[in-house]
This record gives C-alpha cells, structure tokens and sequence, in this order.
C-alpha cells in the first residue's frame, strides 16, 4: 500500500493536484465515450460504470484532501467523499428502478458536489487555474437541477448526464494546464 504525504506550500499542492485533474479528465472522458454507447437503457456494464463514476470522485476527493492540507481545511473534501459514497449506494438502487431513479439520483449529486467544487475552489484562487473549477462547480448546480426535472420526460434517457461529464473534463484539463504556473514556482 503506498502513501500519500501532503505537499509542502502551495506549489507543492499545485503540482499534486495539476495530476489529479488530468487524471480526472482522462477517467471522465474514457468514462463518458464507453457510457455513451449504452445510454438508452441501463444494462449491468452501465450499472457498473454509473456506480464507478462517484466512486472515483471519492478516491480523487480522498487525495486531493491529503495533498492540499497547506492550502486550507479538508472538510468540505470530506463532505464530498460522503456525498459521493451515499450516491454510489443511490445509483446502486436506482439501477434497479430505472432511468428517472438515476437522473434523480444523479441530479441531486450534480447539485451537491457541484456547491462543494465551487467553495473549496474559490479559496484557492491564489493557487491558480481555479476560475475553471468555479465554473464547473455553478454549472455542476444548474446541470443537477436539469437531471432531476428530465427525469420526469416522457422518455428519459442518461446521454444529458453522461454528457455532464465531458465539459467537467474539460474543466479539470484547463485546470490542470493552467496550475502548471503554480507548480513551477517554487
């Protein structure tokens, strides 16, 4: 089992979490195209992948926790890794009842994790790259609210939700270019 040490000062955690957003962005997007072709109904690979999206986000919110202790509080990181797990469970359930269940499901998370992105990332404007995880974090709201009223569509289809993550890649991949700055000035 590896570990991980905190990084010293802010171009430490710069250069940790300039990793993890192009790891985020390569999982969401190599996540988004193999979900695409199985978004007009739930089948056990799309169960699969649907539960494993907000289980990555626990493992990234896990890290980024760790590595940005110099930066400020991890609480908010931690709330998030509790939100993610209880949607992994919800998503687990929904499965089984459909696609309204999982854009509900889903819509709330969008909603929720999307409040925690934006105010763990406006504290670390001075870090750099930040403005793009504001954005996507206020998008992540509107987007989650969206999810949840398309549940109610005469039919209902996962390509919106599936399609929420490709820009959020993005976000995390300006992010990442954009903290290289940060991550270099020490």
């Amino acid at each position: 089992m590896s570990t991980v040490t905190a990084p010293s000062g802010i171009a430490g955690t710069a250069a940790a979490l300039r990793r993890l957003y192009f790891v985020r962005f390569a999982f969401a997007i190599v996540w988004a195209l193999v979900m695409f072709t199985m978004a007009s109904e739930i089948t056990p690979a799309g169960a699969v992948l649907l539960v494993l999206y907000p289980l990555f986000d626990v493992g990234a919110a896990v890290y980024d926790a760790k590595v940005s202790r110099a930066t400020g509080s991890p609480l908010l990181l931690y709330v998030n890794v509790a939100v993610s797990s209880v949607t992994a469970v919800g998503l687990a359930a929904a499965c089984a009842s459909g696609i309204p269940a999982v854009l509900r499901v889903w819509g709330a998370w969008a909603v929720v994790a999307g409040l925690v992105q934006l105010i763990v990332a406006v504290p670390r404007r001075r870090m750099g790259g930040q403005w793009a995880m504001i954005l996507s974090g206020g998008i992540s709201v509107l987007a989650g609210g969206s999810f949840i009223a398309s549940a109610g569509a005469d039919d209902p289809s996962l390509s919106n939700a599936i399609g929420y993550a490709v820009p959020g890649a993005v976000f995390f991949l300006v992010s990442a270019l954009r903290l290289s700055r940060t991550a270099k000035s020490d």
